[in-house]
């Protein structure tokens, strides 16, 4: 993708026939390509940067010795994670210096199909912002659960070939793709020359020889170090991942510090509002990276130039001439929060606030509402296995910051940490429902439920009864989605997610202060001991990451990628 021609002012702007926009003085500024930092002036025009050196400008900018650098790029990630519609996500992210995404849509996708990107597409394009998009690759992300559309290579070739996606979204099938399943070679294929991003948790030896072979380049899923390592050596972009919880980054530190960044980058793939307005975005990936031995150079190539490049975002990434003027200016890097933010070459954000008009309002389509369709209230006899004490079952079992659940075998017994578990297909009314049980989650009483349910989002739900677990159900359809806390059959405490069940129309400040009321609700009132036991449930029913999961079809063993039953023999 080549990177397009500056105007013809900005070129009169480089030769000093004409005044730039903007003379940004006084900074040491960040050279991607030699790895310095160099004494000079930004000329800007037009919205790129013009040329390096003094010129006469319109007005002049002393940043007193400043580092400068190029805006931070996400290489993968959800806005549907962040539960926050685009302008919402936009004004949060660009005082932390994130001024650019690559985004995967396929939550949206799952419920919405085309029609939802297309949407979320058009909402982008007039933000101060670049909004990458890929044509997701798995809706659904396995023929275990029933989704609100299906995505078929015909569909992904559209999206690439005529709609501006950036190439093929994460390949989570990987099964299929390493079996030489026709229909995912087929998507995989409708990249073209475009980039075909991965996800391959723990897929190594000849599977990952066969999965790298098929076409797919990149993966954002090691949690082990060896895993990175052989990644990597085998030409595999790998990014390192830090969301709300799956923390990999500090795991994955040592590869960079023992090969260099070349074909690494950052990345956050899900990460809710309140970690972003706690900790920031991108900037915390740096900043954590720093804090485990990598360089500030190296974090800067991790956090813009690198992502900028491996998704064909040619004109970000550097501050040379020619380059967009998305301009990060730190008075004291150490603390990566950026002072200013200039995107496109007008400041957007200052001293960690948006600046006021600087994103205009982008209104939520109304195709995103009323998405949560079951057939009828489930009943609390539906939604529980009513299996004798002393039973030995199967169990979703999850750990704290990490979405890899475990096989757990449990007994069914007083005192046990096991409770139910229950997937209700929500987008066709058919009346689906997979049972089962979980671990892990510590929860004592009452329910817990969500729509927002990986990855196909059906209403994932557990509870301690039936009844309760009813409850929440029935009022996640009756609000258009969202998460819910149940005890003794009241609602206890909510977030509501109107727009396709995934996301609120609220600010980032009432979401993230919805969440932390559900997450105390269900820590001292319900006793989950889970750390982000809404986050965890979330992934419970997500069929292409090991071990164990819970459709809506029925429990899947993902290793041997296959329905298991819940009773152990």
């Amino acid at each position: 993708m080549a990177r397009p021609q500056a105007s013809r002012r900005a070129l009169a702007v480089a030769r000093g026939d004409e005044p730039a926009d903007l003379l940004i003085t006084g900074g040491h500024v960040f050279s991607a390509a030699t790895r310095e930092f160099v004494d000079t002036s930004l000329a800007l025009a037009d919205g790129v940067i013009a040329g390096w050196g003094e010129r006469e400008a319109r007005e002049v900018i002393d940043v007193d010795g400043a580092a400068l650098t190029p805006g931070f790029v996400d290489a993968h990630m959800h806005l549907e994670s962040t539960k926050l519609w685009i302008d919402e996500f936009v004004a949060t992210v660009l005082p932390h210096g994130t001024t650019a995404v690559a985004a995967d849509p396929h939550e949206l996708a799952n419920v919405l199909g085309v029609p939802g990107i297309l949407a979320l597409m058009e909402a982008a394009a007039p933000l101060p912002f670049t909004f990458g998009v890929y044509a997701p690759s798995c809706v659904p992300a396995s023929h275990f659960e029933r989704s609100g559309a299906v995505l078929d290579a015909a569909d992904i070739a559209e999206l690439v070939e005529r709609r501006g996606a950036l190439g093929v979204g994460e390949v989570m099938n990987f099964p299929g793709v390493i079996a030489g399943d026709p229909e995912m070679l087929a998507r995989v294929a409708a990249a073209g020359q475009r980039r075909v991003d991965g996800h391959s948790p723990g897929v190594s030896g000849r599977a990952l020889d066969a999965y790298l072979a098929a076409g797919v380049e990149s993966d954002h899923e090691c949690t082990r170090l060896e895993e990175a390592e052989e990644k990597r050596r085998k030409g595999m972009w790998v990014f390192l991942r830090q969301g709300s919880a799956s923390q990999n980054l500090v795991e994955l530190a040592p590869t960079i510090l023992a090969h260099g960044t070349d074909q690494a980058a950052f990345c956050t793939d899900d990460r809710e509002p309140d970690t972003l307005r706690r900790l920031g975005h991108v900037n915390d990936c740096a900043r954590l990276a720093v804090a485990a031995g990598i360089s500030e150079i190296d974090a800067i190539l991790l956090a813009s130039t690198n992502p900028a490049r491996y998704h064909g975002f040619t004109a970000l990434g550097s501050l040379g001439p020619g380059h967009q003027a998305d301009i990060l200016c730190f008075s004291e890097l150490a603390s990566w929060e950026p002072e200013r933010v200039w995107q496109a070459g007008r400041l957007v954000a200052r001293d960690g606030e948006i600046l006021p008009g600087a994103v205009p309002a982008s209104p939520p389509p109304a195709l995103l509402r009323d998405t949560v369709h079951l057939a009828m209230p489930p009943s609390p006899a539906e939604l529980v296995l009513a299996l004798a004490p002393g039973t030995r079952v199967r169990a979703v079992g999850v750990e704290s910051h990490s979405l890899t659940s475990r096989h757990r075998e449990v007994t069914l017994e007083p005192g046990a940490d096991v409770i139910h578990a229950a997937v209700v297909e929500r987008h066709h009314g058919t009346g689906r429902i997979g049972r089962g049980f979980a671990t892990g989650f510590g929860l004592g009483r009452g329910a817990i439920a969500s729509t927002v349910a990986h990855d196909a989002h059906n209403v994932v739900v557990l509870g301690v009864s039936g009844e309760d677990m009813a409850v929440a159900v029935t009022h996640l359809a009756q609000i258009g989605g969202g998460q819910v806390a149940v005890l003794d059959e009241q609602v206890i405490a909510e977030v509501a997610l109107p727009l396709a069940g995934l996301m609120s129309d609220r600010s980032a400040a009432e979401v993230a202060e919805q969440l932390r009321v559900l997450g105390v609700a269900a820590a001292e009132r319900l006793g989950t001991t889970v750390d982000e036991p809404f986050m965890q449930l979330s992934f419970s029913a997500l069929s292409v990451i090991p071990e164990l999961r819970l459709t809506d079809g029925g429990l899947v063993d993902v290793q041997r990628f296959a329905y298991v039953s819940v009773e152990l023999a």
